[in-house]
């Protein structure tokens, strides 16, 4: 497991092998519009308290123009090639924005990604409640499972999976560090779904590290890729902190 403190465009110089899955939380581009429906917009989330210091906030200085193309390159490049048997072919499981969707679709097909399943993460509530004057808010995230020409490996006992899943909770185990940060517990059903122990597992915008941790918890061998050193930090005092290794580079 090796979280790289640096930007996935300087993959080559890591020497990391091709990876069975890439997946990734990519930027939503929100700007300042991060926590637009979020409670934490106003001062303990009480709008006659006023705004707090996340109104008209980024949740970090890149979640302004993240390069799709850029990151699509990569995941053509260090998704390892199509094997010969069937089954058995590698996937990119890309989490993201309703309005992305689309976007992310038809530029993947570009890049070879011709197949597609978007997924549903359905949560127990909604974030949105400076939204509830509309009567209906969101408590779905969403993502896109990427695939090229053959369908990639799936594990789950012969047994079909729904796209509309729930959002899986750690419950406290894991400290939160990144205010995008997706749960070790959902994270580690959808890496078991789609690699096998011993298989490669890559996240290029790393955040927390949570993809790291899950993947290392089912016995995948992991990299990640995060350019914001207080992130890093926080993965190896905090994230780590019952291991006996470090493993920030």
């Amino acid at each position: 497991m090796k979280l790289f403190n640096d930007n996935f465009q300087n993959f080559k110089r890591y020497g990391i092998p091709k990876e069975q899955l890439i997946i990734a939380d990519i930027p939503y581009n929100l700007g300042v519009n991060a926590y637009a429906s979020n409670p934490e917009w106003y001062i303990n989330g009480d709008k006659k308290q006023g705004k707090s210091k996340k109104a008209k906030k980024a949740f970090f200085d890149t979640d302004f123009n993240f390069n799709l193309a850029e990151f699509m390159h990569f995941a053509t490049k260090m998704l390892r090639p199509e094997p010969k048997e069937t089954s058995k072919a590698g996937a990119m499981l890309i989490f993201c924005s309703f309005e992305q969707q689309m976007p992310l679709i038809q530029l993947a097909k570009r890049y070879g990604f011709k197949g597609y399943r978007n997924l549903v993460f359905k949560k127990p509530s909604s974030g949105e409640v400076l939204k509830a004057n509309m009567r209906i808010v969101g408590n779905c995230e969403y993502g896109i499972l990427f695939y090229r020409d053959k369908l990639p490996k799936f594990n789950n006992n012969g047994k079909m999976i729904m796209n509309c899943m729930d959002f899986m909770r750690d419950n406290g185990e894991y400290p939160k560090i990144h205010p995008t940060q997706k749960p070790v517990r959902l994270l580690e059903h959808l890496i078991s779904l789609f690699t096998d122990v011993g298989d490669v597992v890559i996240d290029p915008c790393c955040g927390s590290g949570s993809t790291l941790i899950a993947a290392d918890n089912l016995g995948r061998k992991a990299f990640g890729f995060e350019i914001k050193k207080e992130f890093c930090k926080a993965f190896n005092e905090k994230m780590l902190k019952n291991r006996q290794l470090k493993f920030v580079f």
